[in-house]
């Protein structure tokens, strides 16, 4: 866990509003934005319903404080310019609030701390919501702790299924879907993959395609665009 990488937060009051954290050097210019600061939209929520876009990313660090990030890759890529080869790092992270929000991140940068970085910001821009639910014919629980139908997603060669689990399943899976489906607040499902699963990239990639799927149409776009 990078947490040293996360913004200092500085506290914010406004009148007639709640005290809320700001990430620091951030200033609002759109009128969501706005509102999130003032405290006039206090939850995630209330901008899913409205169907309004999120087009600054640090509101996510206003109305998500709990988010977690893990980098599950770190490698060097090269490329060709003029000037010869330029080697530079990248990243890959998960993000998720092991509540409901789950995303994917890429980075790069010149150096390992620079892409991560990055790649956390770009989590941030591709966090969807889970839709949790009880969808196993074995399940009598009432609590949301699995998936409510089964889901299907793709990235690349990478296939993935998942199908919901009783409770006390736990996550039939491997290491990276894993951890996907755990930061998204899933905690019984079993899954079932084909194609080029080591690509690690792909497989969580596919993971949060299978959980995008279980949204209805309206909700199961980005919040990011």
């Amino acid at each position: 866990m990078f947490s040293n990488l996360k913004e200092e937060n500085e506290t914010v009051t406004q009148e007639n509003a709640r005290s809320i954290a700001l990430p620091k050097g951030w200033v609002p210019k759109t009128e969501l934005g706005k509102a999130v600061a003032e405290g006039r939209i206090t939850s995630m929520d209330q901008i899913i319903e409205s169907g309004k876009k999120i087009l600054e990313w640090q509101i996510y660090d206003v109305l998500l404080p709990d988010l977690k990030e893990e980098v599950i890759e770190v490698s060097s890529v090269q490329r060709m310019t003029g000037s010869g080869r330029k080697q530079a790092m990248r990243a890959v992270i998960l993000i998720g609030n092991s509540n409901g929000f789950v995303g994917v991140g890429v980075g790069r940068g010149p150096e390992t701390r620079d892409a991560i970085a990055k790649a956390i910001i770009d989590g941030k821009k591709h966090l969807i919501k889970v839709r949790l639910g009880c969808g196993s014919w074995e399940d009598s629980s009432s609590e949301p702790h699995s998936i409510p139908e089964q889901a299907i997603g793709g990235a690349g060669s990478a296939q993935l299924t998942l199908k919901p689990a009783p409770r006390g399943v736990g996550l039939v899976a491997g290491s990276v879907v894993k951890l996907v489906l755990s930061l998204a607040g899933v905690k019984d499902v079993w899954t079932f993959t084909k194609g080029r699963t080591r690509n690690k990239l792909n497989m969580a990639r596919a993971t949060v395609n299978a959980l995008d799927s279980l949204n209805t149409k309206k909700s199961s776009k980005r919040l990011f665009e």
